[in-house]
């Protein structure tokens, strides 16, 4: 998945349903109001509530810095 895919504009979260980020490896996509990673296996976004995983402050800061997000 790269940064312009237009899947990117329509993927939610499927908690809150907010916009999720792409991570910079392409590896997976964040929701940075929760902190939860959900992962990206070949090619396809694992978005489902239990496979979201937590992320701690030093990913969590890193990340939002990349995006530009608080």
């Amino acid at each position: 998945m790269s940064p312009d895919d237009p899947l990117l504009a329509i993927l939610a979260c499927p908690i809150d349903k907010g916009p999720l980020l792409l991570l910079e490896r392409g590896d997976g996509l964040y929701n940075p109001r929760l902190r939860r990673r959900y992962p990206i296996v070949d090619g396809v976004p694992r978005l489902l509530p239990a496979s979201g995983e937590p992320v701690g402050d030093a990913d969590h800061a890193r990340w939002c810095a990349q995006a530009g997000t608080p």
